[in-house]
């Protein structure tokens, strides 16, 4: 008699057994794991220009930062053999409390059987985008709150705005003059834009119509490698990076059926973004049977991330407001 089972693998790898020797689940939970981090990348655009800290596990979920006013300028000559009076040091506490996002999506086995679809890939791919809108709208929700402000086209307010309420290329220049003023430090040897989309062809209008201000592509940079994400080009000492997620306002602040965009611009060290060491993005995948599943009926994709952003320094950014030509009355995000 032949034994039939005789050429058979003696050891068969499952993605789905936990038998200790016989399991490709962390191989699998790695790819999607990195997966999700790369459709969450681009989304962080305004993390980017943040300073960076990290919070130690055990050392719980705030963290102070101390910021040291500046001294003022001793103009008053030295008297011979007299003692001046001193200066003092002011420290400015900032405190940068951590929470915590996340969300997850449960999946059926017949879902997962019957689907057309590779479930699991694209659930990855949807949350990855997901994971990086939520967490940048964390910084440019903090970053709203920039007290430095241009209103576009002299308005006293934002509630003062008109239609013709639209970006200059004034406007750019004055902020750039401000924080220069201001002895902000340049991100690399320039300031750096975040602008929406919308309030770049409002800009591209006003540059076209000026005729007389050099705009640099991003591809004619000497360096063209070394760019941000989002980057699109330079004007005036300013790197422009654009993102859908600018901050709009469309409520009780704003001017009645208009939307008004914020255009900021930013200095080294304006703010910070902060999170828990070993608790960054995760993603989290269960397989069919977790929990109270005596059927192997259910499965679930997950991730959550500690985050937290603070502006460090007013004087090192500034909130240029504006309302679109080419979508005034856009929705509040």
């Amino acid at each position: 008699m032949f034994k039939l089972r005789l050429f058979d693998p003696a050891d068969v790898q499952k993605t789905t057994t936990n038998s200790s020797g016989n399991s490709l689940l962390p191989e699998i939970k790695q790819y999607y794991e990195k997966q999700l981090l790369r459709n969450a990348e681009p989304n962080l655009i305004h993390d980017q220009f943040g300073k960076k800290y990290t919070i130690p596990q055990g050392s719980g979920h705030t963290m102070e930062i101390r910021k040291f006013t500046s001294l003022a300028k001793k103009m008053t000559p030295l008297t011979e053999a007299v003692t001046p009076d001193g200066s003092t040091l002011n420290v400015e506490p900032l405190i940068i409390t951590l929470n915590q996002y996340g969300d997850f999506i449960r999946t059926s086995d017949r879902l997962q059987l019957e689907s057309i679809d590779p479930i699991i890939n694209e659930t990855s791919k949807l949350q990855g985008s997901q994971a990086g809108l939520t967490l940048n709208a964390v910084t440019r929700d903090e970053l709203a709150g920039a007290t430095n402000k241009i209103f576009s086209g002299g308005a006293a307010s934002r509630s003062a705005m008109t239609a013709s309420s639209n970006i200059s290329v004034d406007d750019i220049f004055m902020a750039a003059a401000t924080l220069r003023s201001a002895n902000a430090p340049t991100i690399g040897g320039d300031y750096v834009c975040i602008i929406h989309p919308w309030i770049v062809n409002d800009l591209m209008t006003a540059i076209s119509a000026s005729g007389s201000h050099v705009w640099m592509d991003v591809h004619k940079y000497a360096a063209p490698d070394a760019i941000y994400n989002g980057e699109i080009g330079k004007l005036g000492g300013v790197r422009f990076v654009t993102s859908t997620e600018s901050k709009i306002w469309n409520d009780s602040t704003t001017p009645t059926n208009l939307a008004v965009f914020q255009t900021l611009i930013v200095a080294e060290e304006a703010y910070a973004v902060t999170d828990l060491a070993g608790a960054g993005l995760e993603y989290i995948v269960k397989p069919l049977g977790y929990g109270e599943d005596p059927l192997n009926q259910r499965a679930s994709m997950g991730w959550k991330a500690m985050k937290a952003a603070k502006i460090l320094n007013n004087d090192y950014m500034v909130s240029i407001e504006s309302v679109s030509k080419s979508a005034p009355q856009a929705s509040a995000n």
